[in-house]
Parts: structure tokens; sequence; C-alpha cells
């Protein structure tokens, strides 16, 4: 079984906790967690968020993983701004670097946060996923830092293909990301 294996198994128990749901003992920071994995084990952490899933989302639950791709996401919103067709071609004609700042730009990422806070019920959980699907046009710190806002009584788990180190983000271990030192690692 490898790392990434045994600290999923982790997971279940960390989220159960009331201590986890209610944000106790994190010095009055919000409850916004990191769970950083190998890139090469996406599709394991995939499958595993799946069955974390199927253990809290039936009838009766009183405690729901909410799942947000920020790829579906990011396509969600090029699409109401009607500019997702025109992407390809502008990816052609100036770039990938400008082509991530017209999507931000255009996108309204914020604005879209802002419409997700009605599932913020009591012992909810918010994961967010595919980190890896967005780069260049999202990147982690600047998501977590627009949620501060919006979700600060629900925990949220950034799933990410990369490292963390409890100050900075590196993704796919090769990208290093501007510092963030306000998420805790979900297991260690």
């Amino acid at each position: 079984m490898n790392s990434t294996s045994k600290r999923l198994e982790q997971i279940i128990p960390r989220i159960q906790s009331e201590s986890f749901i209610q944000n106790k003992g994190l010095g009055n920071e919000i409850g916004f967690y990191i769970f950083d994995y190998d890139p090469a084990d996406e599709m394991l952490v995939r499958d595993y968020i799946k069955h974390i899933k199927s253990k809290f989302n039936y009838e009766g639950s009183n405690r729901r993983i909410i799942e947000y791709d920020l790829y579906e996401i990011l396509l969600d919103i090029t699409r109401e701004k009607k500019i997702f067709e025109p992407i390809l071609l502008m990816e052609e004609k100036r770039g990938q670097a400008q082509l991530a700042d017209a999507i931000m730009q255009a996108a309204g990422f914020e604005d879209y946060i802002n419409k997700m806070t009605f599932e913020q019920k009591p012992g909810n959980v918010l994961f967010l996923t595919g980190v890896g699907k967005v780069y260049p046009f999202m990147r982690s710190h600047k998501i977590l830092n627009n949620l501060h806002h919006v979700f600060d009584q629900l925990p949220v788990v950034l799933f990410f293909p990369g490292s963390y180190d409890g100050q900075s983000l590196k993704l796919f271990n090769r990208f290093q990301d501007e510092n963030y030192y306000r998420a805790f690692q979900l297991v260690k």
C-alpha cells in the first residue's frame, strides 16, 4: 500500500469527528484543509473521493460531502459567459498566457463562488477537486483566498496534486504557487 492510500484511509475518521466539523482547535482560523498527494495517484484519489461521498451522501445523513470540480466550474462559467467556443481560437491567436488572463477576467470566478453558499448547512464538508485540470487558468492560492469570505463556517478540503508544506503550494511538485499559510494539512 503506498503512502497516498494510507493517508486517504485517514480522511473518513478525520471528517467524522465533531471537532473537525465545528472547527475546534484551530486557533480561531477558518477550517480550510489541503490534502496534498503525489500527482501520479490522481486516479486513486478520484476513486477514493467517490468512496468517501458514498459513505456520507445517503438519505438521512446529517453530514454531506459537497464536491465542486474546479474544471467543471470553469467550463460552466465559460459557457455562461458565452466564451467557451472562442477559447480555442483565442489560444491559437494570443497564446496560453494571454488566454489564461482573459478567461480569469471574463469568468468572474468570485461571483460564481458567491452563488455556492446555498449548501452551507451544519455538518456539510466542501471538497474542491480538479485543481490540476484547471492549471494555469485558476490558481490554488487565489481560489482559497476567494473562498475565505464565503465559506467561513463550512470545512473546506482542497485536493491538491502536488505538495503543501504548511506555507507554500507546489503544483505537480514542479510549479511553485504563491505562499498560502491559512490552510491546514488534512492528514499527515
